[in-house]
């Protein structure tokens, strides 16, 4: 919208506040400074025209008059306060960066850039109410004086349009004042502003709420001022009496505070009885702080009765924010209750300047790195605006976390290094499994493209597409990696299935008899530790089935005692020197094994995991070792059926420190605080380790698979009957 004059009102108001502010500014301008902004404006008035804002106000003045509240309320200087000005007549202007580097220096255009990035965020996405659009929009302001121009410019805006007959883009303005410009303002101990803007946006939005309190307040000030007279008259004698130094002073709630807080109890405003607050600020040297404020305490508790569940001490333990105060809530005269708070100056300073402030407890929720960095801002701006001080205040948020935007506008947060392949997994994980890519800002990227902070994401994806293992590195949130090794544990079981058909087919097709035990034999001679590996390398063709069947052909015959090969040994053909005698070949024939596994050809069978305690046989393989299974072994009754000649009686001697992997399988109900308490009470067992634990659940129970150390059976007996002793676990068994 366009104006081809400036009005007289809006002329005089200009030259007021152009000579009120460039005096003000002399000591903190360079020599040339007030030359050249004067010129820049001479020249935008001289042309006769300049662009207004929707609400038909003029740009040139907003900017002059958010440069005067930044100045008072934000402590802003020279660069801040010139950057606010080009800012605002920068579509008239049309200055370029280096220009403008060249006139002001490299801390203006730093600021204007800042500006520009955010102007150009809001444009993409005018939805801004969550928290992680204040976390990305700080993080685009890459410098903080940008967020205190932004607040000022939105106080500013806000005083301006209370006539305006746009009522759309009047609530939209206060909508955005309250729930992204107020609570930024808190954050950095801008108290006045922050109300300002709270009130402001209630008087806009609700208009009946707002003046309805504001004629109630009206009404009782006097006698309210009359109140707090009589309450802290006796207070004020009695710590002079103790020889106290201090301060009092009353202050009354907000008219927004007063409304959340009628909409919270569901009350009127007669039901608001803390309407305003008593704090005394304690002149006390460092030493006496806390004592000082504790006889304050005392003094008042003493002359009026404290309601115990109003009190609230931050002096023993203060605040994480480092907010300390001793606030409690008495009877005082009339049956009035009222709140004090008490403090010392040093307290006091450091809650007012903003660097504890309130915003943890008054529910602006705020994110880690974010806070500490906003909070320590306003004391810098007060001494010093200088750039190179301010670099240490910055914060860039690419160091924690990345903001990304849906196709629909959405805000998504990220840990850092996240991919666009995490980005498809936080949307389902079918969209995951089937990425191949993605759009960036319109722009084809692969799957492993690093998100970046105000990136507009789209996902791209195929039928066709299957999940692979080397996703695993390419990812980086726990949502992502657990779908993936589903989607993979789900495709190996498929093409699992899928090679044993094939396989089962070739058999029947070469007329041979497929036996399972024989299969096990052979898969475990192949070097394949799970069945599933050795089918998956099937389905994938690094196996040749023809292959494998002459390779079963041979095991079967190796097994039937049909096929040439070295003749099996009996146990007693071994020989071995060990001058501990740790394991012996005695002659009743029986296999003594000792209990630290040393010094002979044999392995504890994984079928049955025997160990030290139990019962034991050992059987002689086809390779000549010995591999020592559990007398109740589920293999136990077919390997003594059939290849009862390579059995060996076994039993364990000695006394030693190995420790055997067990599984156990436990069952129970569906509860993480059931798990919780068998890890714990695993974790606390001497000499018990644990190796692993599995969980699946289903139907309102879990079965848990578990892998523990442990040194004999004994100890193994007592953990599982600790284990049978929790609650809601239904079953416990050794596999």
């Amino acid at each position: 919208m366009c104006q081809p004059t400036f009005t007289q009102e809006e002329t005089r108001e200009i030259n007021a506040l152009q000579s009120e502010l460039l005096t003000s500014m002399t000591p903190y301008f360079l020599a040339d400074d007030v030359k050249k902004v004067k010129e820049l404006f001479g020249r935008i008035q001289m042309s006769g025209s300049i662009e207004r804002n929707v609400f038909g106000l003029n740009p040139m003045l907003l900017g002059l008059q958010t440069a005067k509240i930044a100045i008072e309320e934000t402590g802003l200087k020279r660069d801040g306060v010139i950057a606010i000005l080009l800012h605002s007549c920068e579509s008239t202007l049309h200055l370029e960066p280096e220009e403008t580097e060249r006139l002001f220096g490299t801390g203006v255009r730093h600021i204007l850039h800042g500006l520009d990035r955010v102007q150009q965020l809001y444009l993409r996405t005018p939805v801004v109410e969550s928290e992680n659009y204040r976390n990305l929009l700080v993080s685009f302001a890459e410098d903080m004086r940008v967020i205190l121009i932004m607040i000022a410019d939105r106080v500013n805006l806000m005083r301006q349009i209370r006539d305006t007959d746009k009522e759309e883009e009047k609530r939209r303005v206060s909508e955005e004042a309250s729930y992204l410009y107020a609570p930024l303002a808190h954050k950095l101990g801008l108290y006045k502003l922050k109300s300002e803007l709270e009130d402001l946006s209630l008087k806009y939005l609700e208009h009946d709420a707002y003046y309805m309190i504001k004629e109630k307040l009206n009404a009782t000030k006097r006698a309210r001022d009359a109140y707090i007279e009589r309450f802290i008259g006796p207070i004020d004698e009695k710590l002079r009496a103790a020889g106290l130094r201090f301060h009092m002073k009353g202050r009354t709630k907000s008219i927004h505070s007063i409304w959340q807080k009628m909409k919270k109890q569901k009350c009127g405003f007669e039901g608001i009885y803390d309407l305003f607050a008593i704090r005394i600020i304690i002149d006390a040297p460092p030493e006496k702080e806390k004592m000082q404020c504790w006889q304050t305490f005392s003094i008042i508790t003493d002359m009026y009765q404290p309601n115990p569940k109003r009190m609230r001490d931050w002096l023993s333990v203060p605040k994480s924010n480092g907010y300390e105060s001793l606030h409690i809530t008495v009877l005082g005269p009339e049956n009035k209750w009222v709140e004090v708070q008490i403090r010392t100056e040093r307290m006091d300073e450091v809650a007012e300047r903003g660097l504890a402030a309130h915003w943890r407890y008054k529910g602006v929720k705020g994110e880690s790195g974010i806070d500490e960095w906003l909070n320590n801002i306003r004391s810098a701006l007060e001494s010093n605006d200088d750039l190179q001080m301010m670099d240490q205040f910055k914060m860039d948020l690419y160091e924690d976390e990345v903001f990304v935007f849906t196709p629909k506008g959405d805000l998504l947060k990220f840990p850092k290094g996240a991919t666009v392949l995490d980005f498809a997994y936080s949307i389902h994980s079918n969209v995951g499994n089937r990425c191949v890519g993605g759009r960036i800002n319109d722009k084809l990227v692969p799957v492993r493209e690093p998100l970046r902070s105000g990136d507009q994401v789209e996902i791209l994806t195929s039928n066709n597409q299957k999940p692979k293992r080397d996703w695993l590195q390419i990812v980086k949130t726990s949502r992502a990696k657990s779908k993936i090794r589903l989607a993979l544990k789900e495709t190996q079981v498929k093409d699992g299935l899928y090679a044993k058909e094939m396989l089962e087919r070739r058999f029947k097709n070469r007329k041979i008899e497929m036996e399972e035990a024989t299969m096990s034999h052979l898969i475990k001679k192949l070097g394949f530790k799970e069945t599933s590996d050795f089918y998956k390398q099937l389905a994938d063709e690094k196996l040749d089935p023809n292959e494998v069947i002459e390779k079963y052909v041979e095991v079967k015959q190796a097994l039937s005692g049909n096929a040439p090969q070295v003749p099996v040994r009996s146990a007693e053909e071994f020989s071995y020197e060990n001058p501990d005698e740790q394991i012996a070949l005695h002659n009743d024939d029986v296999l003594v094994v000792d209990r630290n596994l040393k010094g002979i050809d044999y392995q504890l069978a994984k079928c049955c995991n025997p160990i030290y305690g139990d019962n034991i046989f050992g059987f002689v393989t086809v390779n000549g070792g010995i591999k020592v299974h559990r007398a109740n072994c589920p293999n136990a009754p077919e390997l003594r059926k059939r290849f009862g000649y390579r059995i060996v009686r076994a039993r364990w001697s000695g006394k030693g420190t190995s420790q055997y992997s067990i599984t156990l399988r436990v069952v129970g109900n569906d509860d993480i605080g059931i798990v919780n308490n068998i890890t714990s009470i695993i974790s606390k067992e001497e000499k018990i380790v644990m190796r692993s634990i599995n969980i699946d659940s289903h139907d309102g129970l879990f079965g848990g698979i578990l892998v523990v150390q442990v040194d004999d059976t004994s100890r193994l007996e007592a953990l599982i009957k600790k284990l049978r002793t929790v609650k809601g676990v239904k079953q416990v068994e050794r596999v």
